[in-house]
């Protein structure tokens, strides 16, 4: 039935978007996590990569998380020399995580969690009008 494949392609898109809420929510958790001694890398903002997998069962193509990986990149620097984590210069390293990147990230994520809700609300009451049609 056609209904039930709706359902699933929409469970795919909320757990793949979950997923990506969760990698921003960390990354925000994180964005002032220094290391804690002169040439440790801080925190490194991870990302989230999808991929198209086929549901053979239902013959439909869903979406999911393919991976979690780490932005490459530079760490920015600030001069705090009293960091424990400061080098000889009086630099600390902080990590790659920029928060409007990642409020921008959570929007998207968060308008396209909702879009598959809708379709999941919307096909459950279709099937429940079906169910009503066929009782009486």
């Amino acid at each position: 039935m056609d209904l039930d494949r709706a359902l699933n392609v929409s469970a795919a898109g909320m757990a793949a978007q979950s997923t990506r809420l969760r990698v921003v929510a960390e990354n925000m958790a994180n964005q002032d996590t220094t290391g804690n001694a002169p040439g440790t890398d801080p925190y490194r903002r991870k990302t989230v990569t999808f991929a198209n997998r086929l549901d053979r069962e239902l013959g439909v193509q869903t979406v999911r998380a393919q991976r979690i990986g780490t932005a490459a990149g530079e760490f920015p620097e600030h001069y705090e020399p009293a960091h424990p984590a400061a080098d000889a210069r009086g630099y600390v390293r902080t990590p790659n995580v920029d928060s409007l990147v990642e409020m921008m990230d959570m929007r998207e994520a968060q308008r396209s969690y909702s879009a598959n809700l809708s379709v999941l609300e919307t096909t459950r009451s279709m099937l429940l009008r079906t169910i009503e049609s066929l009782r009486g």
